[in-house]
């Protein structure tokens, strides 16, 4: 298959801009901010898009970043760009994880690495509240600045499930999902609505 210089060129991207996220990340929810970024400085999505496809990518089976890597490269660019994402994605794990297993007896009783962890916990957890400002903006206002007084609620009470009666993140999202159809789509059908 031949590929013309403008696809090769979004290829190339996605997979620079996901080893980038690779590189530059922990995984995780911690993979967001650095994919929020990416996705607005290439105009590929809106942080609007990117909450939406958190949401489905933690509802499928497998890692965030990976299931991120291969719904925006598709979305993007096919499924061959859902592939170069991937590989992108895949590449700084594959790299780092061989560097450190071979030289792994060498850093296992490290201080260095004690001390470089001790930073790494706090960076995470700075990039995750940027995260839920960014995306709370989203959820919690609406269209005319608003705020949206039942996704406030929809998010205390999937928080309560979350952590009090430990329910599983997909079934807190189902439940998430069904509780917004029913607030923000059904009962407004319906002349109930909010």
């Amino acid at each position: 298959m031949s590929l013309c210089g403008g696809e090769t060129v979004i290829y190339l991207q996605l997979f620079l801009s996901f080893m980038k996220i690779g590189f530059t990340s922990f995984g995780g929810m911690s993979m967001i901010p650095l994919i929020l970024e990416e996705m607005q400085t290439h105009g590929w999505m809106t942080a609007e898009d990117l909450s939406n496809l958190v949401a489905i990518a933690e509802m499928t089976p497998g890692p965030l970043g990976l299931n991120c890597a291969t719904f925006t490269g598709t979305q993007t660019a096919g499924p061959l760009g859902g592939i170069i994402a991937v590989l992108g994605v895949l590449t700084p794990a594959f790299t780092l994880t061989l560097v450190v297993a071979i030289f792994f007896e060498k850093f296992k009783d490290s201080s260095v690495m004690r001390t470089i962890m001790l930073f790494v916990k706090p960076a995470c957890i700075a990039m995750l509240l940027g995260v839920l400002v960014t995306l709370g903006g989203e959820t919690f206002i609406g269209e005319n600045g608003g705020i949206l007084p039942f996704s406030i609620l929809i998010s205390a009470v999937m928080m309560v499930l979350l952590v009090k009666w430990k329910w599983s993140v997909p079934k807190v999202i189902v439940s998430s999902a069904l509780l917004g159809i029913l607030f923000y789509g059904i009962l407004p059908m319906t002349g109930m609505g909010l």
